[in-house]
């Protein structure tokens, strides 16, 4: 049992990197630019939220509101994988506390939702709902992915 839980502790930090740098762009309220030091900028999808679209309402504030807080400041990035766009997704920190957490609490994002689990954010979520904050506020707001299924991709 010894070996099988070192074996597991050392595949869960081979499969996790982490990288410093940063931020020189947000696309997006859940995707962000982080240039490491000497290296090109690296695309991030912000792992366990999902922000509204561009052309969604709520996408422009979603997008200013992560600018507002991480554009041109120091990032640390714990990356998992890549996405189906080549977004390398992670949990990104500012002064050692998690931007997508504060992304969910502040009423800009979702806790994604995975099968029947509410997310790795719910309880900020659950807070925003509570408060009324950001888009929690608007009682038609529509998750990204349904939007998506109903209207495709913005352009």
């Amino acid at each position: 049992m010894r070996r099988l839980l070192a074996f597991l502790a050392l595949l869960a930090c081979a499969s996790a990197h982490a990288l410093s740098g940063v931020v020189t762009h947000v696309t997006d309220g859940d995707t962000l630019w982080v240039r490491p030091e000497g290296g090109a900028p690296v695309k991030v999808r912000l792992q366990g939220i999902d922000a509204p679209e561009r052309c969604q309402a709520w996408g422009a504030q979603a997008r200013e509101a992560l600018a507002a807080r991480v554009l041109h400041r120091q990032v640390q990035v714990r990356t998992r994988a890549k996405d189906a766009y080549h977004r390398t997704i992670g949990t990104v920190s500012l002064d050692e506390h998690d931007v997508a957490a504060w992304m969910v609490r502040e009423g800009y994002a979702w806790s994604q939702r995975y099968r029947r689990s509410l997310g790795p954010y719910a309880a900020e979520e659950a807070e925003a709902r509570r408060l009324l904050r950001g888009l929690f506020a608007a009682p038609a707001a529509i998750e990204p992915r349904q939007f998506r299924k109903a209207h495709g991709p913005c352009q």
